[in-house]
């Protein structure tokens, strides 16, 4: 590798090419980028006492293979740069042509010297090529070629900007800021350096790279240039266009994640760490057998993610875990998706597994159990199916889970859902569109209705409301006002106002006339009052768990899903001689309720040497002692809150118990805080999946 400081312009004089691999990304650089670097040229330039400014460096290794009469160059960093740098001094050649200007360059020296080689045959005969639709765009302008309506639209806009700026600077100034740029210039040796390692390594300015860039170059940038080009164009090429431009650089990290997750088994991958994980996963596989499958998956991704799909059963599924926001379960639907396109599964089969992950989702929203654990849940899913049994396995894995990941049954959903305030709820879009179009062919376009509250929202309810609410108007307004029982869909939101139930039902276009399934029943109510609520809302409970069904499989079926209980020698309280009486014992029976009573998933189960409390795996062991007990938290020691400082560091000392943090009951004042503790090590169990 030979580096070294140079003048800009002196690394594009001289018989070359520079060419950027077909992998790189497209040109990138914003109008904020070009004013930036206008500013640097200008104040350099008009400044005598400033002799230079650096803007960067270039990086670059000669290509194989080709016609030694014009080197080729490819380059590794610095093509944003050297791009924006030829826009410039396109732009520059433009206004010394159109005004016949010698000094304090010409025209002709700017094209001879910067942006074409003499000699070169066709594309040779450019200093510069770029990729795709940038590459025609760059020619066309170098050749003083209007480009047209299919032209990259950030590289006319960036040359429009520095014609502009041109246009009404000073030329004298111009040109000595260009002059007075200077670069680090590295050049490397084919065979010798690893250009990777160097862009890795490279800390440029200007737009980020994100972690797709970083794996896309990863996988390419050691190949030579033909193989290169075939792989992108088969692979990586079509995996951008089908996430599309925007969403390439929004969402193709993500992606890479959730593919991550799905084939290494680590759930918890940041989001930083992506191109760090995928370089250690990529090493066991062959490079077009990973592409091909990146490419499938991506696929799955578009289509599940992205609304790509073109099947409109599987697309209305889709949108309908799209609208509740739940991208958790994108790395369990990549998979299912995987096993219907090798027809494991049927697309009936396929849709019965969305709809039972969607109503899975909603249900627990309904009931405002917590989602922390949804990743692992999603993440580790499919792991556990029988694929000869598949639809069984699905609904058998769903009605296993513990306690804080349960899918709530019927009882606990119709319960929840009356009550629940839907009207602030954040998905009540979604809500309001699968009540009304659940079962339709023709569907009902929801979103040019608005939400109505039968009861109105005014805090201060006319006489009628008053007496149709009866004396305990303002606990019914209160109570009720949000809920299923009192909300609809109604076009005529202006017209109903306040006015008295009566009239929203009697009038023109009213709840007697309305055709949408919400409002079935109004018409023939009397009165609104709390007990016409509470039907309403019990009517439309029952209905909503047609729509967000549970699963259901006889119990002896289930039964055979349950895993066997350990083999071996099995431990209770007698085994543990320290817990057969006495102060311990005591100590060991309060922290033992109060351990059972954090949360309905914690179990217990005597070991030979300590008592474990487990949700997934244990969270706290005890070891019973003399004089009372020891307990390991499954914890790392910096991560316990222990203002009484009443922990230990146990980090590589050997100790009955998982986790590093040691802590002691002696007396029965210390359970409040000892729970505490415990709760620490117990939610960070539930909780760690909110680290992927």
């Amino acid at each position: 590798m030979k580096a070294q400081d140079l003048q800009f312009t002196q690394l594009l004089e001289g018989s070359k090419q520079f060419i950027i691999p077909i992998f790189q990304r497209t040109y990138s650089w914003e109008q904020n980028h070009c004013q930036q670097l206008w500013d640097d040229i200008i104040r350099v330039g008009s400044n005598p006492e400033l002799k230079s400014h650096f803007i960067g460096s270039a990086v670059y290794i000669p290509e194989t293979n080709v016609d030694a009469a014009i080197p080729r160059w490819m380059v590794i960093d610095g093509q944003q740069r050297i791009t924006t740098m030829t826009l410039l001094l396109i732009a520059l050649k433009k206004r010394l042509e159109a005004e016949n200007l010698v000094e304090p360059v010409s025209a002709a020296q700017v094209d001879d010297l910067y942006l074409r080689n003499r000699y070169g045959k066709g594309e040779a005969a450019y200093r510069m090529l770029l990729t795709q639709t940038d590459k025609e765009t760059l020619m066309l302008l170098v050749d003083d070629k209007k480009p047209g309506d299919d032209s990259s639209y950030r590289i006319i806009e960036n040359y429009n900007f520095f014609v502009e700026q041109i246009a009404k600077s000073h030329i004298d100034v111009v040109w000595k800021g260009i002059k007075k740029l200077m670069i680090v210039d590295v050049c490397l040796q084919q065979g010798l350096d690893n250009p990777q390692m160097i862009f890795e390594s490279m800390n440029s300015t200007g737009k980020a790279l994100t972690q797709a860039d970083l794996i896309r170059n990863f996988i390419l940038i050691g190949l030579d240039h033909d193989l290169q080009t075939r792989l992108y164009n088969d692979y990586w090429r079509p995996m951008e266009v089908e996430f599309g431009a925007e969403n390439y650089i929004n969402e193709f990290d993500e992606f890479i994640r959730f593919f991550l997750v799905i084939h290494t088994g680590n759930i918890r991958i940041r989001k930083g760490d992506v191109y760090d994980e995928f370089k250690v996963y990529s090493r066991t596989l062959e490079i077009e057998t990973l592409l091909g499958t990146l490419q499938e998956f991506a696929s799955y991704y578009c289509r599940i993610a992205l609304g790509t799909e073109t099947d409109q059963s599987l697309a209305e599924a889709f949108h309908d875990i799209r609208e509740l926001r739940a991208d958790v379960c994108y790395p369990m639907l990549m998979e299912v998706y995987h096993d219907f396109h090798q027809d494991q599964i049927s697309k009936d089969e396929f849709l019965t597994v969305l709809r039972m992950v969607e109503s899975y989702v909603f249900r627990r929203a309904i009931c405002d159990i917590p989602t922390n654990s949804l990743r692992q849940t999603f993440a580790t899913f499919i792991r556990q199916l029988k694929k000869d049994r598949y639809i069984e396995s699905v609904k058998a894995r769903f009605l296993m889970l513990p306690s804080y990941r349960r899918f709530p049954g019927d009882d606990e959903f119709i319960r929840q859902i009356q009550i629940r305030n839907l009207y602030k709820f954040n998905r009540r879009s979604y809500w309001l569109r699968r009540f009304e179009n659940h079962g339709r062919k023709e569907r009902v376009p929801v979103q040019d209705y608005t939400i109505e509250h039968i009861m109105p929202q005014n805090d201060n309810l006319n006489t009628q409301w008053q007496s149709d609410l009866g004396e305990d108007w303002k606990r019914i307004h209160e109570q009720y006002l949000h809920t299923l029982g009192n909300l609809t869909l109604t076009g005529y939101n202006s017209e109903y106002s306040d006015h008295s139930f009566t009239d929203k039902r009697d009038i023109s276009g009213g709840f007697k006339e309305s055709p949408l399934r919400l409002n079935k029943g109004l018409g023939s109510c009397e009165v609104w009052n709390e007990s016409a609520i509470k039907e309403r809302a019990n009517r439309l409970a029952i209905a909503a768990t047609e729509i967000w069904q549970a699963p259901n499989l006889p119990e002896d079926i289930l039964l055979a899903y349950k895993p066997l209980p350990p083999q071996g020698a099995t431990y209770s309280i007698s085994d543990h001689p320290h817990l057969q009486g006495g102060l311990t014992r005591e100590l060991f029976e309060t922290f033992r309720t109060a351990a059972l009573s954090l949360d309905e998933c914690v179990s217990e189960e005597f070991l030979k040497l300590y008592v474990a409390y487990k949700a997934e795996t244990n969270f706290v062991d005890v070891v019973p002692q003399a004089k009372g007990l020891r307990l390991s938290l499954n914890l790392n020691f910096p991560e316990i809150d222990d203002p009484k400082g009443l922990c230990r560091d146990t980090t590589n000392l050997g100790r009955w118990g998982n986790g590093n943090v040691e802590a002691r009951m002696e007396k029965k004042e210390d359970l409040t805080y000892i729970i505490g503790l415990v709760r620490q090590a117990l939610e960070k169990q539930l909780g760690e999946e909110e680290s992927i």
